[in-house]
């Protein structure tokens, strides 16, 4: 069978900042992790460990400086057509329709006519539950239908990799809830790979394969743990189990263990 490489693959990656007439800031140190083709990986830790770092560096949005960022086996040296990153606001265009929304990031990509870029964005709308409202506009929308809206869209450009960072953050309960309940059945549906930031330790089990969490700054990967829950895909459903809620103490007590050690 054909070898096929990681679809995220980070090897003793180090990033510094240059402070003024101070010494660097190591935001991460030697972080090596691999994440497989169409796995959901969540990052937790505390603030300012380097977890956003984290995301712009498989972004290609930065540069390590140490280590190695590959996407598909292809070193990142810039930002890639296969990587997609949402954030915590939907920055949605108030002047375009929903359905021109998502068509927008389709527009930069070269030989996509306006018909397929028509069609994408009514399958992705259809998606994520939003077809009825394809031409409205963003203000029309609740906060949690802007954010599908927003999914939809990243879905569009069909990347392989998707970066959520603290998509639902904003969000009252009960729309977070629902939301990444939609969240996870779209991203899992559709089979592309995703790494979210979250400070949310229940988020993190609810919707993820594997955990991966960071110590203060220098962020470090101190904890690598995979969930074997059932219902993959369904964050309520996962929510309910006694297993949930084991593995959520448990990362709560690593983080609370290495702020310990750090003090």
């Amino acid at each position: 069978m054909p070898h096929i490489p990681p679809a995220i693959d980070l090897d003793g990656v180090t990033r510094r900042f240059v402070r003024p007439g101070g010494a660097p800031l190591v935001a991460i140190e030697l972080v090596s992790f691999s994440v497989a083709p169409g796995t959901f990986v969540a990052v937790v830790g505390p603030s300012g460990c380097g977890k956003s770092t984290l995301l712009n560096l498989v972004a290609g949005l930065d540069p390590p400086d140490e280590g190695t960022v590959r996407i598909g086996g292809a070193v990142v040296a810039g930002p890639s057509p296969q990587v997609a990153f949402m954030l915590q606001k939907d920055l949605l265009l108030p002047w375009r329709s929903i359905q021109r929304n998502v068509e927008f990031g389709l527009e930069a990509r070269p030989g996509i006519r306006r018909a397929e870029r028509r069609a994408r964005a009514e399958r992705e709308l259809a998606r994520c539950g939003l077809s009825a409202f394809a031409h409205h506009y963003p203000a029309q929308l609740s906060g949690g239908m802007r954010q599908r809206a927003a999914l939809a869209r990243t879905l569009a450009v069909a990347p392989g990799v998707i970066l959520l960072d603290e998509p639902f953050s904003a969000l009252d309960a009960i729309t977070k809830l629902t939301l990444q309940q939609s969240f996870a059945e779209t991203i899992h549906g559709a089979g592309v790979t995703a790494l979210l930031i979250t400070h949310d330790l229940m988020e993190a089990v609810a919707m993820a394969d594997r955990v991966l969490v960071m110590s203060g700054r220098p962020g470090r990967i101190v904890e690598d743990i995979g969930l074997d829950l059932p219902d993959r895909g369904s964050p309520m459903a996962r929510r309910r189990h006694a297993r949930a809620h084991d593995y959520a103490a448990r990362l709560f007590s690593t983080l609370r263990l290495d702020a310990a050690e750090a003090a």
